[in-house]
């Protein structure tokens, strides 16, 4: 059985989302920040990314990994990637170009998005307001409006990223651009993102997954 390495408070949710969505049943071993273990030495110590067992995973000590038989992977989109086309179905790519377009994207999200969806993120909730950068906050907003523009005009021929439905792409960037819901201003300038957002959160798969994440301790 597929086994993933993480919490719901991690990058493990994308995983753990697309496996609601695929129904592919999967081993969840919970794995926390290292930072958010006050005793990482104790013997009641939960699992961190600094133990032993775990480092034997991921010498990276970063969550999410996955394990399938002999195979690691460390990165939460190419998990999805791999999960998707493992299991097949709609959300899968169906042919080379679609799998091509679903890794580009993938790559985009990562490197044209996430940089500054997460400082979003994290200088308005995620930090402590003491520790927020409010220049770094508005410079990050200002570096997303381009590919929220780029996104908002590949949304406009069909409402999904890849293929007309709604696929592992979707999963991938949505988990990217959530980051970035506390600067309303860019999706009220990119209405398809907007709305494409939305329903991706009204998939029961993402409910589900939420649902999971806030009955873990913050």
């Amino acid at each position: 059985m597929l086994t993933i390495y993480g919490c719901y408070r991690s990058r493990a949710s994308r995983n753990l989302w697309l496996a609601n969505e695929l129904g592919m049943e999967v081993r969840h071993v919970p794995v926390l920040q290292a930072d958010r273990v006050k005793d990482k030495s104790a013997p009641d110590a939960p699992m961190h990314t600094h133990s032993e067992a775990f480092l034997k995973v991921n010498p990276n000590a970063r969550i999410p990994s996955m394990a399938d038989g002999e195979l690691r992977l460390h990165e939460s989109l190419a998990i999805n990637l791999y999960m998707a086309k493992k299991h097949g179905g709609p959300l899968a790519p169906k042919d080379l170009a679609e799998d091509a377009e679903m890794t580009m994207w993938s790559i985009w999200a990562m490197t044209e998005v996430e940089p500054h969806s997460i400082q979003i993120l994290y200088n308005t909730v995620g930090k402590p307001p003491e520790q927020r950068d409010a220049a770094l906050l508005q410079r990050s907003i200002e570096a997303l409006a381009g590919p929220f523009a780029v996104l908002d005009e590949a949304l406009a021929r069909t409402g999904f990223i890849v293929g007309g439905r709604f696929t592992v792409a979707d999963i991938n960037l949505a988990e990217v651009v959530r980051y970035a819901m506390p600067a309303p201003q860019l999706f009220d300038a990119a209405p398809r993102v907007k709305a494409w957002l939305q329903a991706c959160h009204a998939r029961q798969g993402f409910k589900d997954m939420v649902a999971a994440r806030d009955k873990e301790p913050a």
